[in-house]
């Protein structure tokens, strides 16, 4: 198996970055990932989605995380840490994203512990997540230690329009 390796992606790389992460976006939602996007998905609109993003991490409301396998980008994870002002302790965890080719080979593990690493050392004690209930992302995050608190029936859509349920979980981490 090869070394996943993390890393934070900067606004200003995002742009060298967006034939890849666009990709990424393409693949999981063509494979079926309830991502908030629908099938199909256009270039454009993935190219629109990661700027948007940059925009995000410019403002420092939002950490962007990706995975690479042999220098190609696999995967990606967002901290979002714009949350109310009695809420400065939590932050979100989203898009955690893995390309269909790369996954069973830890990326999704790497993602969520680097996640939480930088979590920890912004001073976040508590993070959340919801995922599609019953899907691969709900038994990684169970098996990496996230406590799931109930599931929401018909809470989004799959890319091609049918309901599906999502479960809440949250991750309890020690200050840093």
């Amino acid at each position: 198996m090869q070394a996943v390796t993390i890393r934070p992606l900067l606004a200003e790389q995002v742009e060298a970055e967006i034939a890849a992460l666009s990709e990424l976006l393409i693949d999981c939602v063509e494979g079926g990932a309830s991502v908030s996007f629908m099938a199909p998905i256009a270039w454009e609109h993935a190219e629109s989605f990661w700027r948007g993003v940059a925009v995000r991490v410019a403002e420092g409301t939002t950490d962007l995380l990706i995975a690479e396998l042999a220098g190609a980008v696999v995967g990606t994870v967002q901290l979002v840490a714009a949350v109310p002002e009695n809420q400065p302790h939590r932050a979100d965890v989203a898009k955690m994203l893995v390309l269909r080719r790369a996954r069973r080979q830890g990326v999704g593990r790497a993602l969520m512990r680097a996640v939480e690493q930088l979590a920890a050392a912004k001073g976040k004690t508590l993070l959340v997540l919801d995922t599609v209930s019953g899907a691969a992302g709900e038994r990684l995050y169970e098996s990496v230690g996230w406590v799931s608190v109930g599931t929401i029936p018909n809470y989004a859509l799959f890319p091609d329009g049918r309901p599906c349920d999502t479960t809440i979980f949250y991750r309890a981490l020690l200050p840093a």
